[in-house]
């Protein structure tokens, strides 16, 4: 199984962008993307970006990746 993640761009070299997610930087392909700037959420799957989100999408993607985590550490502890 594969996961997509979102990703906010620090920077942007031509169709690569530098991106971070809670502290992980990556260099992706952007090039399916028109547009892709610093400070955009970018879903990101197998080093591509495939979709552009807006921050409170973003945000609300990853709180739900939090609450998996969380949840699967709860489990493990048992």
């Amino acid at each position: 199984m594969c996961l997509a993640y979102p990703m906010k761009v620090i920077e942007v070299n031509k169709n690569r962008a530098i991106v971070d997610a809670e502290g992980i930087k990556r260099e992706i392909n952007i090039e399916f993307l028109k547009n892709a700037k610093v400070g955009d959420y970018l879903m990101v799957h197998a080093g591509f970006a495939i979709e552009k989100f807006d921050e409170k999408r973003a945000k609300e993607t990853i709180g739900y990746f939090k609450e998996c985590k969380d949840a699967l550490r709860k489990t493990l502890k048992r």
